[in-house]
């Protein structure tokens, strides 16, 4: 598959909503029954209502609100104030920003806030480059990558995805080495 342009004109607070069948593919390999799990960049919820129907506790925040309502609204960049101490896991398809520099800084502030299971879905290439050692080759907590071999639409239309994208995956420190995975459409 080949990288193109969409030609979509992006906007301020644009709405990303992540396909059901990519947070799936998430949890054939990290279950979240039974768990807290805060999705901080919720939108319409469509990767919460994935979350509930797989038994996880699911409390929802984003910075504005949409069509569905959240627990709070909260931007996750805000250094204090922060809603929940004690999640085990922060699940989410968080803004990446100019050279994905949003994205960095939210994985940074995930690991920080949340001791437990950490799940980005980010773009397939998010961990390339030197300026991201401390997440991923210097960081004891990275355990795995699933790399969906199907793309995500992340608007209604004909037309397919036109990037491709992974789950990026923390835990506890486990010892292991980090897993590769490869997940797409059941």
């Amino acid at each position: 598959m080949t990288v193109v342009a969409s030609n979509y004109a992006r906007k301020e607070n644009d709405l990303y909503q992540t396909e059901p069948w990519a947070t799936e593919a998430l949890l054939r390999h990290f279950p979240v029954k039974g768990l807290h799990v805060w999705e901080p960049a919720a939108g319409n919820h469509l990767m919460a209502d994935v979350l509930r129907e797989a038994g996880a506790e699911v409390s929802t925040s984003d910075k504005v609100a949409y069509d569905r309502p959240h627990d709070c609204i909260f931007n996750f960049f805000n250094i204090d104030g922060y809603p929940w101490h004690n999640t085990d896991a922060i699940i989410t398809n968080p803004p990446y920003g100019k050279g994905n520099r949003d994205a960095v800084r939210f994985a940074e502030l995930a690991l920080e806030r949340c001791s437990g299971l950490v799940a980005l879905l980010l773009t397939a290439k998010f961990d390339f480059g030197k300026t991201r050692r401390h997440l991923f080759r210097d960081n004891p907590r990275f355990a795995a990558k699933i790399a969906l071999i199907d793309r995500i639409q992340w608007f209604p239309g004909a037309t397919s995805g036109t990037e491709d994208h992974a789950w990026y995956i923390w835990t506890e420190d486990t010892g292991y080495e980090p897993r590769m995975f490869w997940e797409g459409r059941s």
